[in-house]
């Protein structure tokens, strides 16, 4: 890697952190708060994929998609508004200004406030406790891979010829889309295309399996409903197999119990998975064992063969969350600097797909409960329609549903209007060890959307006591003052 040409600069270091997304940040922050030495690499962007080309844009997108589609629900309420029509450039403004606003955090120059030396070049392990990069060489004591991921493209003939987008690209591209066409339904696919049909593009989501697959199926199913009841296009169990470019046109032929089907566009985003950033790392002159998609690390996110080296977020091959990657920094200070005996599996993992109804899950799925534990496994539900708040604003679709067995809450899935924001009660109560009886033990403020956990938990025990019938009276009368 070196250059001879350039002056090698030395250093020693209590840490080095590779990769300047929200794990190898939070490690980097917490250790120069400690007062240790710490030198961060990055090659790329300050901020890593969520800020850049994930989480940030994409909901400020999807926020731009809210307004629209506000506009054309507007006469439901009473309220008459022309039809919206879409500025991408402006579009793009609002969602760059996203960026912008929240970059400093992530900067440069505030991690050097902190006293962290920053080096903004590709890194690689000489051995396995120095790390190089073109022009320094740095000795550590400790060593965080943090590199993150970046989208994984299939090898489908075709497609490395054609013009395809990313979730690094999609966000820039310089011309809205007429028709887009999405290969993979999970939640950046279904997300983005909700997102572009509310903004006026036609979409088509070609999903070999089953969209929203990881989630929980019923609250998958009123999801993609809602989706399609908007416009969008999904073919599901359909398996790109070719695509072709033509006169700025994109064709991706699919195959279907037999069957080819081409779907023409004109702009083609690939989402159908991530793969971890490992290249270049040299992790073999480190004495770093991986396997395809990660670094092999215990439940204490620590490698098994260099016991300097640690791998944070998606170089740890577990859930790939910027939210996992942030914990992930905290298991990592908790250990290497306090000794605790914290695991990458202590708390349960959340999930949100930020469609509208947003799906948001927890722990173990009814599916998965069931599979684990038997018939020994219940659910009490209760559905947003007879949640007053949301009647009150019309959006009555979905339910939240808590999987239950000897009273420990096992799982949750909400599926409604800010069901990720409503899911954290639900967390909360499962990583402090309450029972589903305790989701009843409190005052909830009314009218407010995440009543409806209380109001599941409560139906957990009146369902037994007095059937279904009894939830609406229950409802009544813990409103009574």
């Amino acid at each position: 890697m070196h250059d001879t040409k350039l002056p090698i600069t030395d250093y020693k270091a209590d840490l080095v952190v590779i990769g300047a997304g929200s794990g190898g940040l939070s490690a980097a922050a917490g250790a120069a708060m400690f007062g240790l030495k710490v030198v961060l690499y990055e090659k790329h962007e300050m901020g890593g994929d969520c800020l850049n080309y994930g989480c940030v844009p994409s909901k400020a997108l999807l926020s731009a998609a809210k307004a629209a589609q506000s506009a054309r629900d507007a006469g439901k309420f009473g309220v008459n508004v022309a039809a919206p029509t879409t500025d991408w450039t402006a579009v793009k403004a609002h969602v760059r200004h996203a960026i912008d606003t929240i970059a400093p955090v992530d900067s440069q120059e505030r991690f050097e406030g902190l006293g962290v030396t920053v080096i903004r070049e590709a890194a690689s392990f000489a051995d396995p406790d120095t790390i190089i990069s073109a022009t320094t060489r740095t000795r550590a004591r400790r060593i965080v891979v943090a590199t993150g991921s970046t989208a994984f493209i299939p090898p489908i003939e075709g497609l490395a010829d054609a013009p395809y987008l990313t979730n690094e690209t999609i966000f820039s591209m310089p011309d809205f889309p007429e028709h887009l066409v999405i290969l993979g339904g999970g939640p950046i696919g279904m997300e983005m295309a909700q997102a572009f049909t509310r903004l006026g593009a036609k979409t088509t989501v070609i999903e070999m399996g089953s969209a929203l697959g990881k989630s929980d199926p019923a609250h998958a199913a009123v999801a993609i409903g809602a989706l399609r009841d908007e416009g969008v296009t999904l073919l599901e169990g359909h398996k790109a197999v070719r695509v072709s470019s033509d006169a700025g046109r994109i064709k991706v032929h699919a195959e279907h119990e037999g069957d080819t089907k081409v779907i023409e566009g004109s702009h083609l985003l690939v989402a159908v998975g991530r793969r971890t950033m490992l290249d270049g790392l040299d992790l073999e002159a480190g004495k770093v064992d991986s396997d395809r998609k990660s670094l092999i690390v215990g439940d204490n996110l620590r490698s098994r063969s260099n016991a300097r080296v640690w791998a944070l977020g998606d170089a740890a091959g577990r859930e790939q969350f910027t939210h996992v990657a942030g914990w992930h920094a905290s298991v990592f200070a908790r250990r290497a600097f306090f000794k605790q005996g914290t695991k990458a599996d202590s708390l349960p993992i959340p999930a949100v797909t930020y469609t509208s109804p947003e799906v948001a899950q927890v722990g173990l799925t009814e599916a998965e409960a069931r599979e684990k534990h038997g018939d020994d496994v219940a659910t009490s539900s209760f559905p947003f329609h007879e949640n007053d708040r949301a009647i009150a604003e019309g959006k009555t679709l979905g339910e939240a549903k808590l999987v239950i067995r000897k009273g420990a809450i096992l799982g949750a899935s909400i599926v409604g209007e800010g069901a990720g924001d409503i899911l954290q009660l639900v967390s909360v109560a499962m990583s402090n060890g309450l029972k589903v009886k305790d989701l009843t033990n409190f005052i909830s403020p009314y009218p407010t959307r995440a009543e409806i956990v209380k109001r599941a938990a409560s139906a957990h025990f009146t369902e037994a006591l007095t059937g279904k019938s009894a939830r609406r009276l229950v409802g009544l009368l813990q409103r009574i003052p």
